[in-house]
């Protein structure tokens, strides 16, 4: 794949994998991107997860011939990206690392030795010269560990985003950009809105024609959407107008009752997603909640608490700064209804929540009186 006239990608596809970071389902697999700058030095952009060494260094090999590269530039040190990093160092012995202090003491950490006779550290407006190309780094911290750079070349107009921008899914699949990209951050991104901010705001001020992240695929054209969601995200903003609503139910009444509103509300022209956390891709219910600009959490008693599923959801949620949405509260319990209340409690550290009225009760299963809440809640949601 050639980014630019310089620039070639080297990275791998990984469709064995099932579970990235042990958590996020990830049916279409993932990519672990790298990119070759080929000048009078070369530069090779990141590893890859250390179980594709071997193919990562076939194709930096087929794409050099006999030239060898002069550094390796380590951007984010989580273990998908820097695994490949000692296989790299022992197959070219003259090559230099070139990355932050703190990517340094990482790789002691995880090789048992940084480097120290064979590395540049550069940090915030350092700069590389390999000939015609100069790469420009910025520190990126939090984005979304502390050491992570990014890298700026301004002859292609090219930058090297670090995980920033990335997405779910392997090159060699196609599916939509947005969907699994707004799963991949808020998921693993999502709790360091601030941070991203603040990159954006360094990147305002560059002529970037191409982005090349760590996942997913090189976005060229108009980026401006790539920016506005991004921006969008970070800012905890709704991206849309529209209703999502997370599940907990043991019996099914829950359900019932939360099938009930979904129908009320799509008679009325609303999108609804619903989601049964018990079952559901919960890292996709996660993001559709910061998705819409209203979310209704029902949810049975449990030992006077919340169905397990519906704690986790919740946690998931204020983990990651969840604010300024209007959330609706739907309870049920057979002799000691406390859903609603714990729900509640569990949020009142969220900035900028309007909870609409009423909150829906049902006891043990869907009856005349709730069933009028939920019209009473349904007319709520749609003002």
């Amino acid at each position: 794949m050639h980014i630019a006239n310089d620039i070639r990608y080297v990275g791998v596809n990984d469709h064995e994998i099932d579970l990235f970071e042990g958590q996020y389902a990830v049916p279409n697999g993932m990519a672990y991107n790298s990119y070759a700058i080929i000048d009078e030095k070369i530069a090779v952009m990141d590893s890859v997860d250390r179980h594709f060494a071997g193919e990562w260094l076939e194709h930096i090999g087929q794409m050099l011939g006999e030239r060898k590269p002069d550094y390796l530039v380590v951007q984010h040190m989580e273990p998908d990206h820097s695994g490949s990093i000692r296989a790299f160092m022992n197959a070219y012995p003259e090559a230099v690392i070139v990355s932050s202090a703190k990517a340094f003491a990482m790789m002691k950490a995880f090789f048992g030795e940084d480097y120290a006779e064979r590395r540049l550290v550069v940090g915030e407006g350092g700069t590389l010269a390999l000939g015609r190309h100069t790469l420009r780094f910025f520190a990126a911290p939090m984005v979304h560990w502390p050491e992570v750079i990014v890298t700026y070349d301004a002859l292609d107009q090219v930058l090297f985003s670090a995980d920033a921008f990335g997405k779910f899914g392997a090159l060699d699949v196609q599916e939509d950009w947005a969907d699994e990209a707004r799963r991949y951050y808020i998921g693993i991104v999502g709790k360091y809105g601030a941070q991203v901010q603040a990159l954006l705001k360094k990147l305002a001020g560059l002529d970037v024609k191409t982005i090349c992240p760590l996942h997913g695929p090189v976005l060229t054209g108009d980026l401006a959407p790539y920016l506005k969601l991004y921006d969008t995200w970070s800012s905890y903003r709704p991206e849309s107008r529209g209703v999502a609503i997370a599940c907990a139910s043991i019996y099914g009444g829950t359900m019932q009752a939360a099938q009930l509103l979904a129908e009320k509300l799509e008679a009325q022209g609303e999108t609804v997603v619903l989601y049964d956390l018990a079952r559901c891709d919960m890292a996709q219910a996660v993001s559709d909640a910061f998705r819409y600009d209203r979310l209704v959490l029902a949810s049975a008693t449990y030992n006077a608490d919340l169905f397990p599923f519906m704690r986790t959801f919740i946690h998931k949620l204020t983990e990651r700064g969840f604010k300024g949405r209007t959330v609706a509260l739907m309870e049920n319990g057979s002799w000691a209804p406390m859903a609603a209340k714990v729900m509640r409690g569990m949020l009142e550290g969220s900035k900028e929540l309007t909870f609409a009225e009423p909150a829906v009760k049902i006891t043990c299963a869907v009856s005349d009186e709730s069933r009028a809440q939920i019209d009473a809640l349904a007319a709520a949601l749609l003002r």
